[in-house]
C-alpha cells in the first residue's frame, strides 16, 4: 500500500496532480486545500490514502497528516465515499470541520454540496467525539501561491472546479458575478473567495 509519495510535479489541476516518481507518473486526487499549497513546479511530498475498488485503485493525496486523518475519519462514516470526503475537505478546512462536528453545526455541514441534512446528522453522530481527539493545530494555513493567468482562464478553471464539487450551474454563475478578481489572478485566490461566498 502506498502511504507517501515524493516526486516532481508533472501536472497540477484543482482536483488532481500527477507526480513523477523516478519516471513513473502517479495520478493523485487532491482537495483544494492541498492544491493551494502545492508549488506550480518542482518537488512535492504527499501523504497518500490508497482506495482499492473492484474496478480501480485510486490515490488520494494530502499535504499534511491532519488532512489525511480527517479524510480517513470521513470515509469511516456509512455513505461517505472517498470522492465525497475529498469534496468535503475542499469546502471546509479540518479545524473548521472539527469545530462544526463538535458544535453539531448542521447548517454549516449541510451547506457543503453532497452533504444533506441526514448526512450532516450522521457525521455529527459518528464523528463528534473522534474529531475532538485529532490534532488540528499542526495544520498550516493554505498558502496562496500560484501562477498568474488571464482572468477569463481563471474564471473558467474556478467554474469547472465548483461544478465538479457539486454546485449547481446557477449557483456558480451567480458567485462568479460577485467575485472581485482585480489584481488577483491566481486560481487559488479566486477559488477561496468563491467558496467563502458559497458557504455563507
Amino acid at each position: 500500500m502506498i502511504a507517501l509519495l515524493t516526486g516532481l510535479i508533472a501536472y497540477k489541476s484543482p482536483d488532481h496532480v500527477i507526480l513523477d516518481v523516478h519516471g513513473v507518473g502517479y495520478r493523485v486526487m487532491i482537495p483544494f486545500s492541498t492544491y493551494y499549497e502545492l508549488p506550480e513546479e518542482g518537488t512535492a511530498t504527499l501523504h497518500i490514502h490508497t482506495s482499492v475498488r473492484e474496478d480501480a485503485i485510486l490515490l488520494y493525496g494530502f499535504r499534511t497528516r491532519t488532512e489525511k486523518s480527517f479524510f480517513q475519519l470521513l470515509i469511516s462514516v456509512s455513505g461517505i465515499g472517498p470522492k465525497l470526503a475529498r469534496d468535503i475537505l475542499s469546502n471546509i478546512q479540518p479545524p473548521q470541520l472539527a469545530a462544526a462536528l463538535l458544535q453539531g453545526d448542521l447548517h454549516k455541514l449541510s451547506a457543503i454540496p453532497g452533504v444533506g441534512k441526514k448526512t450532516a446528522e450522521r457525521l455529527v453522530l459518528e464523528l463528534k467525539d473522534k474529531a475532538g481527539k485529532l490534532d488540528t493545530g499542526s495544520l498550516s494555513a493554505a498558502e496562496t501561491v500560484g501562477r498568474s493567468l488571464p482572468e477569463s482562464t481563471v474564471l473558467d478553471d474556478v467554474s469547472s472546479a465548483l461544478l465538479n464539487l457539486g454546485y449547481k450551474d446557477v449557483q456558480v454563475r451567480k458567485v462568479l458575478a460577485e467575485l472581485d478578481c482585480a489584481g488577483r489572478a491566481s486560481v487559488e485566490e479566486v477559488l477561496k473567495q468563491a467558496l467563502k461566498i458559497l458557504m455563507k
